[in-house]
């Protein structure tokens, strides 16, 4: 069993309707059919929503993505159609509220690998493939791949686990055409994501992108949900880097050695809950979240 420890209630709005409570987002429309999507400041490891928030975490995510979708808009259209809070919204949604274009979702968890960790080593030490793609012998924990791979996944509810598939499953799912494009775009714009951060000195590990289609016949592909983010993402410090070894990072992984580790008394093969989290692992996890905005964008967190 996983899922929420506690799941809130949402708050309601006059002139909006709430569609859905994520790991993260809560997800309403407006009166105009557009979505208005809130990054919350949950907390979500091991296919559980915490119990414990992290101060500022849903700003984050949020001004990160917003500082990317305009780097990226070249590559890619996106769902943002304002940044405004809607009539009656509480004080505490500004800087983490999107209101978005709605779209029909591909359900499809769109990663972009250019580095060999988690679930893509796990199944290289098994099968030297990584959703079914050849790899070369002798690739560790942190090698750099001799290039960028597009490994899909399927997307899962809350309290389930995405699963990696083929990008042949991807193209009998959603068709041969929308697959080539979520292939092109989501490499495209990892490989531009990748560079910007090199030059920052932060090593673009892996990311998961989602897309939308728009028009008429489904003829846009649009970027959606958030973008390049410590939520969905591997971001490492280059001066860092080691391969054959797990690296530092600037995304929850603080949380999942902790919830691990003798400390916490939780087994994560259990039923049990985890258990909330101590003051200084919030502290620090928060402080690794302003890290990555502040390097990626070179802005000042306030």
């Amino acid at each position: 069993m996983s899922g929420f420890v506690e799941k809130p209630e949402p708050i309601q709005v006059p002139g909006l309707v709430h569609l859905h409570t994520g790991k993260v987002r809560e997800l309403y429309q407006n009166e105009a059919g557009d979505l208005v999507m809130v990054a919350s400041d949950r907390m979500s490891a091991y296919d559980w929503v915490l119990p414990t928030e992290i101060p500022d975490k849903g700003r984050v995510l949020t001004q990160l993505s917003l500082w990317w979708f305009d780097l990226l808009a070249d590559l890619a259209p996106n769902h943002v159609v304002s940044t405004e809070l809607p009539p009656g919204a509480p004080a505490d949604w500004q800087g983490r509220t999107l209101v978005c274009r709605s779209l029909r979702m591909v359900p499809v968890e769109c990663v972009a690998r250019g580095y060999l960790t988690g679930s893509g080593l796990a199944e290289y030490e098994e099968t030297r493939t990584v959703c079914g793609l050849a790899l070369p012998e002798g690739l560790v924990d942190g090698s750099e791949l001799p290039a960028p791979i597009f490994t899909p996944a399927t997307k899962a509810e809350v309290g389930e686990h995405d699963e990696n598939v083929s990008y042949e499953e991807v193209a009998r799912q959603v068709g041969a055409d929308t697959a080539a494009r979520l292939r092109q775009a989501t490499l495209a714009v990892y490989s531009r994501a990748r560079d910007v951060a090199r030059e920052r000195g932060i090593i673009l590990a892996d990311t998961k992108f989602e897309f939308g289609l728009a028009g008429e016949d489904d003829e846009d592909l649009v970027l959606a949900d958030e973008v390049l983010t410590p939520d969905s993402s591997r971001f490492w410090p280059a001066d860092q880097w080691q391969p054959g070894r797990a690296q530092p990072s600037y995304d929850k992984q603080y949380v999942r050695d902790w919830l691990t580790s003798a400390e916490s008394g939780w087994d994560r093969r259990s039923e049990q809950p985890p258990p909330a989290l101590p003051q200084q692992v919030v502290d620090a996890t928060r402080a690794k979240y302003v890290e990555a905005y502040e390097r990626l964008t070179g802005l000042s967190w306030s």
